[in-house]
C-alpha cells in the first residue's frame, strides 16, 4: 500500500500532534496536512439556555479539547506524553434563522431539515480549540470560530426523500454532506470550504503557525 502523502513529510520538526474528534471527515482533512492521531472525547453536545450559536461551538470545542487531553493523561500513556504536543479539537454546526440544525435524530428529522434549507442560504460555524501541552499538561491555547455561507438549490420532495434513503444525512450536522452525494445540492459558498466538511484547514494552519509557531511545510 501507498504511503499517505501528507503536506508536512518532516514529522520529526513539529510536535505531536493529537485530534479530539471521532469524526471521520476531521480525521481525512487533518491526515491530508500533516501525521496525527486521533481519540474520541466523551462530551455532551447540547446548548445551554440562551447560549448563542457561536459560543456554543466554541465551548464545545474548548470542552472536546479538555477531554482529549485529560483522556491522554490516563493510564497507559505515560510512555507517549514526554516533551510537546499540540492537541486540536472542532465542533462544527449549521445554523439557519439563528436554529441550530444538529444530526437529525431519525429521517423524518433529515427530511425535515432538509426541507428548511431548501433554496435558502445558512451558516456552517465552527469553533476550533489548539492547546499547547509539555508532558501533556496543558500550557496555553488559542480558541476562535469560522463562518460560512452555504446556498442549497431548491429540493423536490422526491429528491430529498431520496437523498435520506441513501443514508448519508443520518450523522451529519444539517442532514448533508458537502463531501459527498449532498455536494450536487449546494448552489454556491461564501467562505472555507473545509470547513463546511468540518475542520477550517487555512485559519488552523495559520492559527498553528502565528499562534504555535508550527509550521507545516
Amino acid at each position: 500500500m501507498q504511503k499517505q502523502k501528507h503536506l508536512c513529510e518532516n514529522q520529526s520538526a513539529i510536535p505531536r500532534i493529537i485530534l479530539g474528534s471521532s469524526s471521520p471527515r476531521r480525521r481525512e482533512l487533518l491526515g491530508y496536512i500533516v501525521t496525527h492521531e486521533a481519540h474520541s472525547p466523551d462530551v455532551e453536545e447540547k446548548p445551554k439556555s440562551g447560549e448563542n450559536p457561536g459560543d456554543y461551538t466554541l465551548r464545545n470545542a474548548q470542552e472536546k479539547a479538555a477531554a482529549t487531553v485529560s483522556a491522554c493523561s490516563g493510564a497507559g500513556h505515560q510512555a507517549k506524553n514526554a516533551g510537546r504536543g499540540i492537541v486540536i479539537a472542532c465542533d462544527t454546526i449549521v445554523v439557519l434563522d439563528g436554529q441550530i440544525l444538529e444530526k437529525p435524530v431519525d429521517s423524518a428529522d433529515a427530511r425535515r431539515m432538509l426541507a428548511q434549507l431548501s433554496g435558502r442560504t445558512h451558516t456552517v460555524i465552527s469553533g476550533v480549540c489548539i492547546v499547547e501541552t509539555k508532558d501533556m499538561k496543558p500550557l496555553r491555547d488559542k480558541t476562535f470560530k469560522v463562518e460560512t455561507q452555504v446556498s442549497i438549490k431548491v429540493l423536490a420532495p422526491a429528491e430529498i426523500t431520496a437523498y435520506v434513503a441513501t443514508g448519508e444525512p443520518m450523522d451529519k450536522a444539517g442532514s448533508y454532506g458537502a463531501q459527498g452525494i449532498g455536494a450536487y445540492m449546494i448552489a454556491q459558498i461564501q467562505g472555507s470550504y473545509s470547513n463546511v466538511v468540518g475542520l477550517p484547514l487555512t485559519e488552523l494552519v495559520q492559527a498553528l503557525r502565528d499562534e504555535f509557531d508550527v509550521h507545516l511545510w
